[in-house]
């Protein structure tokens, strides 16, 4: 795998609807994961970033759901992992921080005991193990006397706290991959701050890689390196976190920055991505996804899906204005 740690090759997944219809949800999805790298997936809601990241590890209902290409960890690909395979991967290789913390928690089970089920079944660590290791987790994401906070139940902490929580509980096995979906949702700007600190220390203290999932441009500018923008189930842009700020190809990707706040922008409208997403019913196949709500859109756009294009230092983009781009760039 040389320097990928993970590597995501040709995924397409698809949801069978209680009508029977198929849903694209992914379609032809290629990126990689590095050690010691944050990777950001960014998109409007619906586009697909959720279940990406979930099918790494599995977790979709098997009886409605299809996929192909691979997903490729320690050469083994993990779309043809038995539910045992998956089980020993899940946790402590590859861990989630799932989106929000206050549904995600058992809310009539005490803090101490949710971290030390994780440890006590992948570690096979005794409890009085698991429960010196479950209060050196908590003291390491910042809960203050967590020897106390041990035995609380999650109604008794903040929702950042509650997250801190979350974050503990995907780190107690020490994977080599976290998944952060969404981890700063609903969380005030400081807290934001805090948690992204505490992921970006965690993420260099034990040289792992971290997926980031996230809607919020300014979020990805904070910790990643390198970043994918994913629309209606595809990625339209790639590039490192420099390069997609500085020079924004895709249509889509200039969309979703102009209608950032930027600093000094006193009452001055933002701009907005006019019209709706397509429907995932659609096959897409001979278009461009984007094609409805892009202001550029020529005849082609329409009949002709885009190839990808790299254009150079590894950012690539899918888009028939290739040839002015390239002139723009």
């Amino acid at each position: 795998m040389g320097e990928n740690i993970l590597d995501i090759n040709h995924l397409s997944v698809t949801f069978q609807n209680e009508g029977g219809k198929a849903i694209h949800a992914v379609r032809d999805v290629n990126f990689a994961l590095k050690r010691g790298k944050v990777f950001g997936l960014v998109g409007e809601s619906g586009c697909g970033k959720s279940v990406t990241v979930k099918t790494i590890l599995q977790l979709h209902d098997k009886k409605i759901t299809s996929y192909d290409g691979e997903i490729t960890y320690d050469d083994q690909n993990i779309l043809n992992m038995s539910e045992k395979e998956l089980s020993k991967l899940r946790g402590n290789h590859i861990s989630m921080i799932f989106q929000d913390s206050m549904t995600s928690l058992n809310p009539l089970i005490k803090i101490g005991d949710q971290i030390t089920e994780v440890i006590i079944r992948h570690q096979k660590l005794s409890k009085a193990e698991a429960k010196k290791r479950a209060i050196q987790i908590m003291a390491d994401v910042g809960i203050t006397s967590p020897e106390m906070r041990f035995k609380q139940y999650p109604h008794e902490f903040s929702g950042g706290m509650q997250q801190r929580i979350m974050i503990a509980i995907a780190l107690a096995c020490e994977p080599t991959i976290l998944l952060a979906d969404e981890p700063t949702t609903a969380l005030d700007v400081t807290i934001q701050a805090q948690i992204l600190k505490l992921l970006r220390n965690i993420k260099d203290k034990n040289n792992m890689a971290l997926l980031m999932i996230t809607h919020d441009l300014g979020v990805v500018a904070n910790i990643c390196d390198e970043v994918a923008v994913m629309y209606a189930g595809t990625i339209v842009e790639y590039a490192d976190v420099k390069t997609l700020f500085q020079k924004p190809l895709h249509p889509y990707t200039q969309g979703l920055l102009k209608a950032m706040p930027q600093p000094g922008m006193n009452k001055s409208r933002l701009e907005v991505i006019e019209g709706q997403p397509p429907k995932l019913v659609k096959s897409l196949a001979n278009q461009c996804p984007f094609a409805a709500r892009c202001k550029y859109a020529m005849e082609k756009c329409f009949t002709m899906k885009p190839q990808e294009v790299v254009m150079g230092d590894g950012h690539r983009v899918s888009c028939h204005r290739v040839n002015v781009l390239k002139e723009e760039v």
